[in-house]
């Protein structure tokens, strides 16, 4: 110990009850207020004057509630005499310091944020309105539900594939393009400063080495989804049909439902004074009851259908009793379109209609689906289904089906999300 400090003990620190300053040495000082309140100084003389600076409330023992035990106070006192030795004021030199890392929260922004300010500093360049859109719509759909609160200089590697990987192998070119519009937007950040280091979103040499090649991915075999675009042309041919399957398959479109669902439905699911249709959790890939708002065109179809006694099915079958076959409304697709669209399909065509063409939040999209939307926690908090949500979403899709067709190239694609 060195000659001249370390004069206090603990049990002195703790017994010292009358007002005044008490000299630790080397600069420390123990200084009881009038209030019996006690804290550390740290006395100094630097370029001739004489300086204190606090170095924090006193904690003497269990239960106290300072913060700085003598030991702790004498390696902060050491500290504060090294700087010193340095030529340099420490109390200006931790001025400086709590200046800087205010500054530093005050530069942070969010990837939400970022993404924004991105967006608006492009869109004057971009050749139309609507590209400016789907630059909105693809980042808030997939990318700001995982990393839209992260600041942008902390978004890394593993946050990027917690976006693209669940929709990697199902919606590749969609996935695409929200990986690219991650990596500009984190560049962007980069020569704005928000953040350093390399882009966690390139491709070359980083994710290509943990996500498979796009064009290796076009041979996977997915259910085959009619382009939304060409609804509007097929919707118009469908309805000049007058089967069953027909309305079957439009109706089906229209709820956006599975084949199993539709078929499967009864009237006593239907409710048609509420415009409601309740799918029993049986059907329903979830396991659990889905409640389907029913727009006014699926309400004609249910209307105009013929009924047969003893027959609760909606969709009668041939067979007495019976209701339609599953292969029916697919034999009546593949008649019109001559490929190898499915049914099943149109849930894709709903999707990608909702998060390109809409601003609908996702989840009332995923809703309309029958898909499990966030993790047990936000399940638990979402206890509704978003009835009038969807039913406005519902009506905007009739709407769109309806709409006067354009003319399209006749090509059909890989449904996205298969798995649906």
């Amino acid at each position: 110990m060195a000659l001249g400090i370390h004069k206090l003990t603990a049990v002195q620190v703790k017994a010292l009850t009358k007002p005044g300053r008490y000299g630790d040495g080397g600069g420390l000082w123990l200084q009881v207020s009038q209030w019996g309140t006690k804290a550390w100084i740290f006395r100094f003389t630097l370029h001739g004057k004489a300086r204190q600076m606090g170095l924090g409330s006193v904690k003497t023992g269990k239960g106290s509630t300072g913060t700085f035990t003598l030991e702790s106070a004498r390696d902060r006192a050491l500290q504060a005499r090294q700087v010193v030795a340095d030529g340099i004021d420490p109390i200006e030199a931790k001025t400086a310091r709590r200046l800087a890392a205010k500054a530093e929260v005050a530069k942070q922004i969010t990837f939400r944020e970022a993404a924004e300010r991105y967006i608006a500093s492009h869109r004057a360049g971009w050749k139309n309105e609507k590209h400016g859109e789907q630059w909105t719509k693809t980042l808030e759909n997939y990318a700001l539900p995982v990393i839209g609160t992260l600041s942008v200089d902390a978004v890394e590697t593993s946050h990027v594939l917690r976006v693209l990987e669940p929709i990697w192998t199902t919606k590749t070119e969609t996935a695409s393009r929200v990986r690219g519009r991650i990596e500009a937007v984190l560049d962007w950040a980069t020569v704005r400063e928000y953040r350093t280091g390399e882009n966690p979103a390139r491709w070359r040499g980083h994710l290509s080495e943990v996500l498979t090649a796009k064009g290796k991915l076009r041979k996977v075999k997915h259910h085959e989804a009619m382009p939304y675009a060409e609804l509007p042309t097929f919707m118009a041919g469908l309805r000049d049909e007058d089967s069953i399957s027909a309305k079957a398959l439009e109706f089906t479109i229209l709820t956006a439902a599975r084949t199993g669902e539709a078929i499967g439905a009864r009237w006593s699911e239907i409710d048609l004074a509420s415009k409601t249709w309740m799918v029993p959790g049986e059907r329903v890939k979830t396991g659990r009851d889905h409640r389907v708002p029913l727009s006014e065109r699926t309400i004609d179809i249910l209307t105009d259908l013929p009924r047969e006694n003893g027959n609760d099915h909606v969709f009668i079958g041939i067979r007495p009793g019976r209701g339609l076959s599953n292969m029916s409304m697919l034999e009546l697709l593949r008649g019109m379109t001559g490929n190898g669209a499915s049914v099943h399909g149109f849930r894709s065509s709903f999707r990608d209609w909702a998060a390109e063409e809409t601003n609908h939040p996702r989840e009332v999209a995923e809703a309309a689906l029958a898909h499990v939307v966030g993790d047990a926690s936000e399940r638990a908090y979402r206890r509704g289904d978003a009835l009038q949500k969807r039913r406005r979403l519902m009506t905007a899709w009739t709407r769109y089906c309806a709409s006067k067709p354009a003319k399209q190239a006749d090509n059909v694609v890989a449904m996205h999300g298969a798995g649906t």
